[in-house]
């Protein structure tokens, strides 16, 4: 009985003891050089954007008297109107749209396929695979540029498919070819995300039986949402942002994507930054509203689990 009181009244000491430092002012440890850090690396990531916005904003006529680093002058609207117009962009956004949605759906679906048999079947080869489909984004695309590029051209199709007799100027072959290059990337995500999920969801699936199908697409492939919203995301990026690949296979220019209309900004012997400067702008919009809209997935599937042991 003692013992007990003894407790007790050693617990309601400890309370009090930490009632009365909280009341004495005491505030938890701040971080100020992680702040700071962060905000300095913030604002040098947002530095390029809003200057580039900036210079979008003014009038090259207001520019060339005044200069780049001043505030003196115009400011409207006029260099994305012209710039619309002139780079064509209402084309090549949706050829952007056409390469790059089927490609981040392919990437995710066939990642996540490969990750299912990587993380959650047990056979000889596990580890093997993942390896390799993780090498795979060690090697850089400009040394696979001139096989694939020989590869598409050789590939004979009707010429009711391509007009090049081949899939050299086709989305197909830009889609496949950043859906190879992502799924190594996915597929290393995915498959430690599903390996932290308990194995006793699965296994009771298993006694009730359902089948490896069924367990991928009922159990396994809803709770993988947070890490498909946050991987989605960043394809859509990736992808949307390709340069090399669409200027190597595509030569028609009404096939190109978006981020390559700004060439057709560029004059033959003087170009005009602040229309460049308004491409460059436009060409950033999607990208951003998209991650905008999927922050919060986004986040919560790059923190999610990041707790477990």
């Amino acid at each position: 009985m003692s013992t007990t009181t003894t407790a007790r009244g050693g617990s309601r000491a400890g309370g009090k003891d930490n009632v009365a430092g909280l009341r004495s002012g005491s505030r938890p440890k701040r971080h100020y050089g992680t702040h700071i850090f962060l905000t300095v690396m913030a604002v040098m990531w947002l530095i390029p954007l809003g200057w580039s916005l900036f210079t979008a904003l003014r009038p090259v006529a207001s520019t060339n008297e005044h200069g780049y680093f001043s505030v003196a002058g115009d400011f409207n609207f006029n260099n994305f109107a012209q710039a619309w117009t002139q780079g064509g962009f209402s084309t090549y956004f949706w050829n952007s749209v056409i390469i790059t949605v089927p490609a981040v759906l392919l990437t995710l679906f066939l990642a996540s396929l490969m990750a299912f048999a990587v993380s959650r079947v047990s056979w000889k080869f596990n580890i093997t695979l993942l390896i390799m489909f993780t090498a795979g984004n060690l090697l850089p695309p400009q040394v696979l540029a001139a096989p694939l590029f020989e590869m598409a051209k050789h590939f004979e199709v009707p010429y009711s498919f391509s007009d090049s007799g081949n899939m050299l100027n086709t989305y197909i072959v830009v889609i496949a070819v950043n859906t190879a290059f992502q799924m190594g990337f996915c597929t290393f995500v995915l498959s430690n995300y599903m390996k932290a999920l308990s194995a006793d969801l699965t296994e009771a699936a298993l006694v009730d039986g359902a089948g490896i199908w069924r367990q991928y697409r009922e159990i396994i492939m809803p709770l993988c949402r947070p890490a498909f919203a946050a991987l989605g995301t960043l394809q859509v990026i990736f992808i949307y942002n390709d340069y090399f690949w669409p200027l190597i296979f595509i030569q028609s220019g009404n096939r190109l994507p978006i981020t390559t209309a700004i060439n057709n900004l560029q004059g033959q012997f003087l170009n005009n930054y602040n229309l460049l400067a308004a491409g460059a702008v436009i060409t950033v919009i999607p990208t951003l509203v998209i991650y905008l809209l999927l922050q919060r997935q986004f986040v919560a599937g790059l923190t999610l689990g990041s707790s477990k042991g």
